[in-house]
């Protein structure tokens, strides 16, 4: 158990911490909106990505084997979300008028989202077949995974906001953070290409 526990740690946090489109967008909200104002956005991952986990395991795999045109869906409608998201990325900018009616992701946005991300679907179906059993507990199985993910999830979002937030404080121009966020929102369109791999 002790093994597994470490062997899932070390999957969890390579998987969590390493660049994605939660990661490229939390960290142009932290640079555009702040610590404070993003935590709607990190909480809706921190509890999204477990909720469709929890989902997973409990089925949803079994509905995409069913209805394969459902998953081929899904990946569509995820990237156009994505351009979407790039998009506002893009037009962000707390310097400009727009400062008071720009707003960072919604934890209900956010928690949506990871149903359509495809790094948080391939990790979350490498997840539960790695670290399931089909002779062990399913349901302390299932438990350990959602604690782990909630508190990763959390550690790296915070990592990745604070970031963020530190070089929003750097950019102290428009141009400057409109370099900043065009880059970041390049970065997000370019992860579109593991939808579709």
């Amino acid at each position: 158990m002790e093994q597994n526990l470490q062997a899932l740690l070390l999957f969890t946090i390579s998987a969590a911490f390493t660049p994605g489109p939660n990661n490229l967008m939390i960290t142009a909200s932290g640079a555009n909106f702040g610590y404070w104002r993003s935590l709607p956005h990190m909480m809706g991952v921190t509890f999204g990505f477990p909720a469709m986990l929890i989902a997973m395991a409990f089925g949803l795999v079994q509905i995409f084997d069913a209805w394969p045109l459902l998953h081929t869906f899904l990946r569509y409608a995820g990237a156009t979300y994505m351009v979407y998201l790039a998009f506002r990325i893009a037009t962000s900018t707390k310097i400009s008028k727009a400062k008071e009616t720009a707003q960072p992701l919604s934890f209900v946005e956010a928690a949506l989202f990871q149903w359509i991300n495809p790094k948080a679907v391939i990790y979350a179906l490498s997840t539960l077949s790695i670290f399931t059993t089909p002779k062990g507990n399913f349901f302390e199985e299932i438990l350990l995974l959602t604690i782990v993910a909630v508190l990763v999830s959390f550690s790296s979002i915070t990592t990745w906001c604070l970031f963020g937030s530190a070089i929003g404080h750097l950019l102290k121009s428009v141009k400057a953070l409109r370099i900043f966020n065009l880059t970041m929102a390049a970065a997000l369109l370019a992860s579109i290409t593991l939808i579709f791999r």
